[in-house]
């Protein structure tokens, strides 16, 4: 199935009217009845249902939307790493016409320097001894190696900085320096290549930097609220069929983060990345967690909402019995210390929200209360 997001023409942080009157309208606009003469209206029909069953649907939503994000991590790493493997083969074959053109100037100046040697050799003979050795000359630096044989100097260096794209000639009034004419300026090498032949030279030298790391694989674990409570670990599955154990800890909430270093993808001549895991709260039957607080609904009559009253509600440590304070109404709130999630110093609460609802069968005596009320006729 194509991407349900295209198929209707709606953005991915669509709410549910936006997709429902996308699904309408396209829905009208295709129809079979109204299209008659095209023969792939009834496939074009079903797909644009079958894209809205998907996106109507939380689950099934938040589902695809994670394996879509997931495959799409993917496909960018493996980018990455062509594009990694396209860049070091050029960097291997700069690296070979860097060794023919050293080479190449090399034995041009040993040719136009070999007869004033020879010259010289006689004069310089017997003062030789007297000099003492040198050491060895020190190892050039990637960047003065690709200047000695590429020719340049700081003037270039500057060139670089000011139009590394190498598409842009200065304006003659830049050219201008102080006590003599402009100085013979050539192209510099693309900076990407000066930084992948350095990142040669090093290797050979032993001293090649750390391997590039891939990027954090982002996923989502589902947690129940008893496993919120206990902080119980949970097992998650990745695409590549591993299972890893995510640890639940104080100050874990729906929507949390934790990042399992070195837990991530593995790709070809990269550091393995990190696994970046985002906590969901798992939809419960009793509990809507929010922060580190748990939010639970009490059914009251239209009686107790008046009089007030005694009621049970169900809690993380069992059944418990709370006083409902006399008129009060569907915004009335009644809240219990520490029976909530963890959070860094101790826990959070259990917020009981009341609402009122009405008898499953009319009661003639509140019926004709509501009336003499409303009526405004008092006995």
């Amino acid at each position: 199935m194509r991407d349900p997001y295209s198929i209707l023409g709606v953005r991915r942080n669509a709410d549910a009217d936006e997709i429902k009157a996308a699904w309408r309208t396209k829905a009208k606009t295709i129809h079979p009845d109204h299209n008659r003469d095209d023969p792939s209206a009834t496939d074009r029909f079903a797909e644009v249902g079958q894209a809205y069953e998907l996106l109507k649907d939380p689950e099934r939503r938040r589902r695809y939307d994670r394996a879509a994000d997931i495959h799409q991590t993917i496909m960018q790493q493996r980018d990455a790493a062509e594009r990694a493997k396209t860049a070091r083969a050029n960097a291997e074959k700069v690296m070979e016409e860097l060794a023919r053109a050293q080479a190449a100037r090399a034995q041009s100046e040993a040719a136009k320097t070999q007869p004033k040697a020879d010259t010289a050799k006689a004069k310089t003979t017997g003062n030789e001894q007297a000099k003492p050795k040198t050491g060895k000359k020190p190892s050039e630096s990637p960047e003065e190696t690709i200047e000695r044989i590429f020719g340049g100097g700081p003037e270039v260096r500057e060139r670089a900085k000011e139009y590394p794209d190498n598409t842009t000639e200065p304006k003659a009034a830049e050219t201008v320096v102080k006590d003599g004419p402009a100085p013979e300026l050539r192209s510099p090498l693309p900076m990407m290549a000066v930084d992948l032949i350095a990142n040669l030279f090093n290797r050979i030298r032993g001293s090649a930097p750390a391997p590039e790391k891939a990027p954090d694989l982002l996923v989502e674990a589902k947690v129940t609220v008893a496993e919120f409570i206990a902080l119980k670990p949970v097992t998650i599955k990745l695409s590549d069929d591993r299972e890893i154990r995510v640890p639940i800890e104080r100050g874990a909430t729906d929507g949390h983060v934790i990042r399992l270093a070195g837990q991530g993808l593995k790709l070809p001549n990269m550091k393995q990345g990190d696994l970046v895991v985002t906590l969901k709260a798992a939809r419960d039957e009793i509990y809507i967690v929010r922060d580190f607080n748990l939010h639970i609904v009490l059914p009251i009559s239209l009686q107790d909402a008046v009089l007030g009253g005694e009621a049970r509600v169900e809690t993380p440590a069992g059944p418990r019995s709370i006083e409902i304070p006399s008129w009060s109404g569907s915004d009335r709130t009644i809240t219990i210390e520490g029976l909530g999630l963890h959070d860094e110093t101790g826990r959070g609460d259990l917020v009981v929200e009341l609402r009122i609802v009405l008898l499953e069968t009319p009661d003639a005596k509140v019926t004709d209360l509501m009336r003499l009320m409303r009526d405004g006729l008092y006995l």
